[in-house]
């Protein structure tokens, strides 16, 4: 039986080399399970993937996606008991999910509550984790801290918001668009900002110096970097996970001597590599569990069928509010 898949055989403009072609169905190994995948979402690191900009330089063809919601139709011998025919689940480990069937190896499966919202389920994988990881691996933030942020508007920005407002820590947003002010701060957000000037205690919320943010996320990077190093407090830490802007940092010298900040960077893929994958689990159990309570929600912009993967993609490319997810029926 024919089984379908988005891939590409050569990087490029992804509208131009992502193909939908036929195969036959996988059979899943002794130790894996094979999964139906229902629901898919397109990602910036998808659309770097295949446009040849990512982290990682894939052998292609290759077929992208990393994560997606869908159920379980074969057990392999050896993964018997972790996982039934029917349970739904969410993929989240890059194993390629833009297609019909994908058979993997347990870890790269979490269960789901009952009651978790499918479409909520497809985007546990990538940026709920990268902002729970944003939170915790940069030093313990205590209730009532200040945390700052630009890209806020991002679907990892709102869930370093709704994460943030669970444990009690203040946010200050900084967004390109103004429109979506209101969004955020219904989110929990404690104030948000327009991107265009400098961040004072009087707007960001905080009274003092000495009570300003110690820590801050970059997802755009050049001048907006800049203006989140000068609001931190001294011997702070600028943690850049994504470079919207396409704009190298531009970091003064007085940043690092007399302010003693600290830069350090973050990419999912390699914090994965140096965690137990105990921890691992735990985090997802509690994120999924968070998401089936309606209490970390991301937008969703369209639901597309994998037939019509052009519009998907290229709807995908407009940098609109919310997640493009492509449907398998």
């Amino acid at each position: 039986m024919a089984m379908r898949s988005l891939q590409f055989a050569r990087v490029g403009p992804p509208e131009e080399v992502i193909e939908l072609v036929g195969s036959e169905e996988p059979r899943p190994k002794p130790g894996e399970i094979l999964v139906r995948i229902r629901l898919a979402p397109i990602h910036p690191s998808d659309l770097n993937l295949i446009s040849g900009t990512y982290g990682d330089k894939p052998p292609l063809p290759c077929v992208p996606g990393g994560e997606a919601y869908g159920e379980v139709v074969e057990v392999g011998a050896e993964a018997a008991g972790l996982h039934e025919v029917g349970d739904k689940v969410a993929v989240v480990r890059r194993v390629g999910t833009w297609r019909d069937l994908v058979s993997v190896t347990p870890s790269a499966l979490q269960p789901l509550p009952a009651n978790i919202d499918p479409a909520q389920a497809s985007l546990l994988g990538i940026n709920p984790a990268t902002a729970w990881c944003l939170l915790s691996a940069f030093g313990q933030l205590a209730a009532g801290d200040w945390l700052l942020q630009n890209l806020a508007s991002s679907s990892v920005g709102r869930c370093v918001i709704q994460l943030a407002r669970e444990r009690g820590i203040h946010t200050c947003n900084v967004v390109r668009n103004p429109s979506l002010i209101g969004d955020l701060l219904a989110l929990g957000a404690d104030s948000v900002l327009e991107d265009n000037g400098d961040i004072t205690p009087e707007a960001g919320g905080w009274e003092t110096t000495q009570a300003a943010p110690s820590l801050a996320f970059n997802g755009v990077g050049g001048e907006s970097a800049l203006r989140l190093m000068n609001a931190l407090r001294t011997s702070g830490t600028l943690v850049t996970y994504g470079a919207m802007a396409k704009r190298p940092l531009k970091v003064p010298n007085g940043m690092l001597i007399f302010k003693d900040l600290t830069l350090k960077g973050f990419w999912m893929t390699r914090w994965f590599e140096k965690i137990p994958s105990e921890e691992i689990r735990a985090m997802y159990e509690s994120l999924a569990i968070l998401m089936a309570e309606g209490r970390l929600i991301q937008p969703v912009a369209a639901t597309v069928p994998v037939t019509e993967f052009a519009e998907a993609l290229s709807l995908a490319g407009t940098g609109q509010s919310g997640k493009i997810l492509l449907r398998f029926d």
